[in-house]
């Protein structure tokens, strides 16, 4: 198939967006494709701007908002490079903004051309945090209690006890989420969340850090991500090499390992998406699983976990893209 795969952007992710593009767009010239690399902002790369462009590292911090509103002057990200109507597939390796929240999926569509992923309704439902745990809660799937900002230090401390996490409701990557454990510093970390969008802020559970991903709606390996029983997972822990230990699979009771497939499964479902998904839990010290997040356009890069979780469940990284490529087309 001609591909173009489509990344970069202009949001907060754009650094994780290149990794990921890195590396589907050698996997599927593995697989016999012919690939173009197009960046939303300056359009299709030829090789040598390629090498340079996805050769880079994701820092410790999202890109600076200077830097973002600079490339948001020189042009938008939300448009169609003319490049992709030549190709028989758009594989998105976009992640946040317009890229993932449904907008670009609505062009792609009214333009009728096949991409990957969940389609506009689908990606929108997801990419609200807010949205998405009301939509989990009115289907029975445990998700931890939360409130949307403004809020007082007292009023969260009285609903939801602290430690509690903030968040902004439509960011990925655990852009702008701080842990907080005292309500003096819940004002400051709403004032630094704000700076991505809305903000809620949500009861933490402490216990073990679980994720599970979805292929074609059905569920892959469970991993764990090894960390302290009382922290949250940083955007530095997701993507600096040897920040992060995860283990595939993760060491669950049959009983456990069906409800968290269970409730990956019915979030993919209820939240009408398409293709794959990653589904981020806690476990709690009674054994309860808690759904945290559903990410309808989950990483690629060289530490993301879908591709983890697809290798724990037999499915190398080729034949993921190569899976999620052919989905895309049959959609």
């Amino acid at each position: 198939m001609r591909i173009a795969v489509l990344f970069g952007g202009d949001s907060e992710e754009r650094d994780v967006s290149i990794a990921s593009a890195a590396e589907i767009i050698p996997a599927l010239r593995s697989r016999g494709h012919s690939v173009r690399a197009v960046d939303t902002l300056t359009g299709a790369l030829a090789l040598d701007a390629e090498k340079r462009v996805l050769g880079g590292m994701v820092g410790v911090e999202p890109p600076a908002g200077a830097a973002l509103a600079a490339m948001r002057q020189r042009g938008s990200a939300l448009r169609l490079p003319r490049e992709i109507g030549e190709s028989d597939l758009v594989f998105l390796a976009l992640h946040g903004g317009s890229g993932d929240d449904g907008r670009l999926q609505a062009l792609l569509e009214l333009a009728g051309i096949p991409y990957t992923g969940s389609g506009p309704l689908g990606s929108g439902l997801a990419m609200d945090k807010h949205v998405s745990k009301t939509l989990l809660r009115a289907n029975g799937i445990a998700t931890p209690d939360w409130l949307l900002a403004p809020t007082g230090g007292s009023e969260a401390q009285a609903e939801l006890e602290l430690p509690v996490v903030v968040k902004p409701t439509r960011q990925g990557s655990t852009v702008g989420l701080p842990l907080v454990r005292v309500a003096s510093e819940l004002t400051p970390a709403i004032a630094r969340a704000a700076r991505y969008g809305p903000v809620m802020i949500e009861r933490f559970v402490a216990g073990r850090e679980l994720t599970v991903g979805v292929l074609g709606g059905d569920a892959l390996a469970i991993g764990e991500v090894h960390l302290d029983a009382q922290s949250v997972f940083s955007y530095s822990d997701k993507y600096q090499a040897g920040a992060m230990r995860a283990s595939f699979p993760a060491l669950l009771d049959d009983a456990a390992r069906r409800e968290v497939e269970q409730m990956a499964v019915q979030a993919h479902r209820i939240h009408q998406l398409e293709g794959n998904s990653l589904s981020d839990l806690r476990l709690d010290v009674a054994g309860q699983p808690w759904l945290i997040e559903v990410n309808r356009l989950p990483g690629t890069t060289a530490t993301s976990l879908l591709p983890q979780s697809a290798a724990a469940a037999g499915v190398d990284f080729a034949s993921l893209c190569e899976r999620i490529a052919r989905l895309g087309v049959a959609r």
